[in-house]
């Protein structure tokens, strides 16, 4: 028998809530652990999550890029699950990592079928999705100097602090600065790159690096 793949949603609308809950107790391959009304009380749990599902738009106000960072640091997957259609709110989820979204309207198969793609850590495509992402068309410039660039393309493709530093003859201390400059300057250009990962893409997305350097 399949491992069981473990779900919690956040969402602040109970009928939406009770609907997902019977949902989810008819499929012998998902467990719902719970669900909750903001993330931070997925805390509340106490044990990994395979998936989080998320509504876009929550009554504490908090933002979909940071909801969706907080909960990739917990180790879980996510899916939007809104009736939202504000693009701006949908590019930010795109931008942070979710793997799609789904719709509140879409019937009971679709939405089950989305849950545990996602669980897997598939991308959900969706028209809504794609045309959200198409739609952004300008990634920020980060305005990294030559040198952050040449930190950037050899930390983000595996090299140690202690190797970049020997290869650019920078100390370690200084190849350190520099990789938190760069996190500073995607930060604030609204890409945010927490992660060695998120580096890569980061230089992958500007051209520092092509796909074929690690």
């Amino acid at each position: 028998m399949s491992t069981r793949r473990t779900i919690a949603l956040v969402e602040d609308h109970a009928l939406i809530a009770i609907g997902f809950r019977d949902l989810l107790a008819d499929a012998d391959d998902l467990e719902l652990v719970g669900m909750v009304e903001t993330v931070p009380e997925l805390d509340n749990f106490g044990r990994d999550l395979d998936l989080v599902v998320l509504d876009l738009r929550l009554s504490d106000g908090s933002k979909p890029e940071e909801n969706v960072d907080a909960i990739h640091a917990r180790g879980s997957h996510v899916l939007i699950y809104t009736g939202a259609e504000d693009r701006k709110l949908i590019q930010s989820a795109a931008r942070s990592g979710a793997l799609g979204l789904i719709r509140k309207s879409v019937t009971p198969e679709v939405l089950l079928d989305a849950i545990r793609t996602a669980a897997d850590g598939r991308e959900v495509f969706g028209t809504d999705w794609a045309a959200a992402i198409d739609a952004d068309e300008v990634l920020q410039d980060a305005k990294l100097s030559h040198r952050e660039q040449e930190v950037l393309s050899l930390y983000a493709s595996g090299e140690t602090a202690v190797s970049v530093a020997q290869r650019t003859g920078l100390s370690r201390e200084t190849v350190a600065d520099y990789v938190s400059r760069i996190r500073r300057k995607y930060a604030d250009a609204g890409r945010p790159a927490h992660s060695r990962i998120d580096l890569y893409k980061r230089a992958l997305e500007d051209g520092i690096l092509d796909g074929h350097d690690t």
